[in-house]
């Protein structure tokens, strides 16, 4: 029996225009832009990150090493992060940088988060940011697409359980070569996509469109994204 592809994207390459403060939005409904951060962004002056016209964050909790230790660390700016931005007021959702190998791992990895969140309210989505850090010594070398399909779809299933709002993160390479996209699409898509024009056949609600931007409040570059909510469906801005 064929596989169904996921729905298509919508929009075209003219749908995405910059606006008055440098951030590309769609031009055909509403969407929102944002940063993802860590550690690798050092101190951030959420005021003037926020006063610049960024609605959202998704924050870093923390990391699982590529070694085959896998040891996981905490985001030395997680905590602080989240408290400041929300102190500011952006709408704030959060990833952990995954090198997960086993459906086991990727629990391990969601106490972690869990652990670190308490009891904060996330208006965004939580994401499992799994990527091969190191493609031929990394711990990740052998996961193979039927396994990392699984371990996203475990990690969405078992953090909507406990009632957030899970997101599949990956890039187009991942997508076309390492997931069975079609098997995720009960759960919104956000695409890494280094360009300003959308030409990603399937339909995203979050594009990261540059890991080289700048925002007022943060030193050196940061990853900004676009969220452009399917509003045929609940979203996180209800």
């Amino acid at each position: 029996m064929p596989t169904v592809p996921p729905e298509k994207n919508p929009y075209n390459r003219r749908d995405f225009q910059f606006d008055s403060y440098n951030y590309l939005l769609c031009t055909q409904q509403d969407s929102y832009p944002g940063i993802d951060v860590s550690s690798f962004q050092g101190l951030i002056d959420w005021q003037k990150v926020k006063a610049s016209g960024i609605r959202f964050a998704m924050i870093r909790l923390g990391y699982r090493g590529y070694g085959q230790a896998g040891n996981m660390v905490e985001d030395d700016y997680a905590r602080r992060n989240l408290e400041e931005a929300r102190k500011a007021g952006l709408e704030i959702g959060a990833y952990f940088f995954s090198q997960a190998t086993s459906i086991n791992e990727v629990y391990e990895e969601i106490e972690f988060m869990l652990d670190i969140l308490g009891d904060r309210a996330l208006q965004y989505p939580i994401v499992l940011d799994w990527e091969i850090a190191n493609p031929t010594e990394g711990r990740t070398k052998n996961v193979d697409r039927r396994l990392l399909t699984d371990m996203l779809r475990y990690f969405c299933d078992e953090m909507a359980s406990r009632g957030y709002d899970a997101m599949i993160y990956f890039n187009w390479t991942q997508a076309s070569k390492m997931l069975y996209l079609n098997e995720l699409e009960d759960y919104p898509f956000w695409l890494a996509l280094y360009q300003d024009r959308m030409t990603f056949p399937f339909r995203v609600e979050m594009w990261q469109y540059t890991s080289e931007g700048t925002v007022p409040g943060i030193e050196g570059e940061v990853d900004i994204n676009v969220y452009i909510p399917d509003l045929t469906k609940v979203n996180y801005h209800g």
